[in-house]
C-alpha cells in the first residue's frame, strides 16, 4: 500500500453536513427501543428536586449515553461524538456532553438502584428479542467477579487503596452464559477501592439470578466464582434460588488436612500445559492431576450454614522447590493444590474444567475496559456507578446486535463489533421523501451489517 498523490495535491475539510461515521447506531438505536430502554427508564428513574432541570428526559440523556459509549465513547467528553456530520438527521434528542454530566452528578444511590432495575428489565427483553441467551442448553453458567478501576485523581470520592495496592474504585459484574453464547451481564455494583473483593456478593447474586430467572432460562444454573467469594452466604443464596454452586476455595490448614487424606491411587491426570495423550493407555501424561473427597464447610458458622459437598483438587508439579511455604510437608512441597467445593451433578472430569472456564469473566472486564470503562470520569460516586451501569447496558446492546448480525459477531469482542458494524460511514440522501443511507462499496462485513440492518425491520436499497 502506498500513496497515490502527492501532499500538495491532497486537500481535507470538514465541511459535508450529510456524512456519518457510524451507520452501525441507526440499527443498534433502533434495536434498544424495541426492548423498551427509554420506557423503562422513564417508568423507574425519577430524578425528583434535582437542581437546573437536570433530572429531566432521563430518557433521552440515557439514550444519549447508551448510544456514544455503543460507539466508543469511553468518558463524558467523548460522547460529543453522536453529534457530528448528518447524526442530527437520523436521532433526536441527543444532549450535550455538559448536559449528560449534569445528569450523572445529579444521582443519588437511590437512583442508581433505579437505574440497575431499568438495566436488568432491559437485560430481559434484549434476551427475549434476540435469543441473547439459549433457553435450550441444559446448563447455564453465573460468574461473579470483580476488578479495581485505577483512577488517578485522590479526589475522586471513594477512590482509594485495596488489594492491588493501586488507588482505584472497585467494581463487581455478575454475568450469564452457556457454552453456545458469549457472557451477558446481568447485575454491576460499584463500591469504594478498599471494598473486599467478596463485600456485598451475597445480595448482587441473589439479584442476578432472579434476573436470570427472569428471561426465562429454566435449565440448571450453576454459580462460579474465585476464593474471595467462598462463604456461606453466597451458598446460601445459591442454594435458596435452586442453583448449584462451584466456588474456589484457598489452600487453609483445614483444606490440607482434608487434601491428605486422599489416596495416592485415586489422583486422575488431566489434559493441561504439556500434557501428552498416551494411546495405548488411553491416558494423559500430564503434570496436572485431579481428585476428589466429600467436605463439610462453615462448621463455625450456626448448623444451618453447615454444608457437606464437594471438594475437587487439582495438584500441579512445582517448578520452583523454593516456593514451598515453610512447614508443609512432603505431599506440598512436590505440589501445587487448587481447590474447588462445589455441589456440581457433574463426573469429576467435567466439573473440574468447567469451574475453570470461569476464566472468561476476564474477557468481560477487557472489552468493558476497551470501551466505556476505560474511565470512571466523574469526581461524583454515584455518577461513577450510573456510568458503570450504562456500560454494561451498552456492553449487552452491543453482543445483542452482533448476535443479530452473523455467527461469528454473536461471540465476537464488542471491539471488534464496533469495527466491523457500528463504525461503518455513511452518506445520507433524500430521494423521493425517503432517507438512504449510502455504505461504502466492498465493505468487507456488508452481508453481516445487511443482516443486523434487515433483522430490525429495516430494508436495503436494491
Amino acid at each position: 500500500m502506498k500513496s497515490s498523490h502527492g501532499p500538495a495535491r491532497v486537500f481535507a475539510a470538514f465541511d459535508e453536513s450529510n456524512l456519518i461515521a457510524h451507520a452501525g447506531l441507526v440499527p443498534v438505536i433502533r434495536l434498544a427501543e424495541r426492548c423498551d430502554l427509554p420506557a423503562l427508564v422513564a417508568e423507574k428513574v425519577k430524578l425528583t428536586g434535582a437542581k437546573n432541570g437536570a433530572g429531566t428526559a432521563a430518557d433521552a440523556k440515557t439514550m444519549s449515553i447508551v448510544g456514544g459509549m455503543v460507539a466508543g465513547a469511553d468518558s463524558i467528553d467523548d460522547l460529543d461524538i453522536l453529534r457530528h456530520g448528518g447524526l442530527g438527521k437520523l436521532f433526536g434528542g441527543v444532549r450535550a456532553p455538559s448536559t449528560l454530566g449534569t445528569f450523572l452528578r445529579a444521582f443519588t444511590w437511590g437512583h442508581v438502584r433505579q437505574l440497575e432495575a431499568a438495566a436488568r428489565a432491559f437485560t430481559c427483553n434484549l434476551a427475549a428479542h434476540t435469543g441473547l441467551v439459549p433457553k435450550t442448553d441444559e446448563v447455564v453458567f453465573v460468574d461473579i467477579d470483580s476488578k479495581v478501576k485505577q483512577v488517578y485523581g485522590p479526589a475522586k470520592q471513594g477512590a482509594s487503596f485495596g488489594y492491588t495496592k493501586v488507588r482505584g474504585l472497585h467494581f463487581q459484574i455478575v454475568t450469564v452464559k452457556t457454552s453456545t453464547c458469549a457472557p451477558v451481564i446481568v447485575a454491576t455494583r460499584l463500591r469504594k477501592g478498599s471494598a473486599g473483593s467478596g463485600k456485598g456478593a451475597a445480595s448482587l447474586l441473589r439479584e442476578a439470578l432472579a434476573t436470570v430467572r427472569a428471561m426465562g432460562i429454566t435449565a440448571q444454573i450453576v454459580v462460579r466464582a474465585d476464593s474471595a467469594y467462598f462463604s456461606h452466604k453466597v451458598v446460601d443464596v445459591c442454594r435458596k434460588a435452586g442453583a448449584r454452586f462451584s466456588l474456589a476455595v484457598a489452600v487453609t490448614k483445614t483444606i490440607r488436612a482434608a487434601i491428605e487424606t486422599i489416596g495416592p491411587d485415586v489422583w486422575t491426570p488431566i489434559k493441561y500445559t504439556d500434557a501428552v495423550w498416551d494411546e495405548e493407555e488411553e491416558r494423559w501424561i500430564s503434570d496436572a492431576e485431579i481428585a476428589e473427597v466429600p467436605f463439610t464447610a462453615f462448621t463455625s458458622k450456626k448448623k444451618a450454614f453447615h454444608t457437606t459437598a464437594r471438594l475437587i483438587v487439582r495438584r500441579v508439579k512445582r517448578l520452583n522447590p523454593k516456593t514451598v511455604p515453610d512447614g508443609q510437608s512432603e505431599l506440598f512441597a512436590v505440589w501445587r493444590h487448587h481447590v474447588i467445593f462445589t455441589d456440581s451433578v457433574f463426573v469429576l472430569t467435567d466439573a473440574e474444567p468447567m469451574h475453570r472456564a470461569h476464566a472468561a469473566v476476564e474477557q468481560v472486564f477487557a472489552d468493558l475496559e476497551d470501551s466505556a470503562l476505560a474511565h470512571l470520569p466523574s469526581g461524583k460516586f454515584t455518577a461513577n456507578a450510573a456510568w458503570l451501569t450504562l456500560a454494561a447496558a451498552a456492553y449487552n446492546l452491543t453482543r445483542a446486535a452482533g448476535h443479530l448480525a452473523s455467527i461469528f459477531h454473536a461471540k465476537a469482542r464488542t471491539g471488534t463489533i464496533r469495527r466491523h458494524l457500528i463504525h461503518v460511514p455513511a452518506r445520507i440522501a433524500r430521494p423521493g421523501r425517503r432517507i438512504v443511507l449510502h455504505l461504502p462499496q466492498h465493505w468487507c462485513q456488508a452481508d453481516d451489517f445487511t443482516d443486523l440492518w434487515t433483522a430490525l425491520g429495516q430494508r436495503m436499497q436494491t
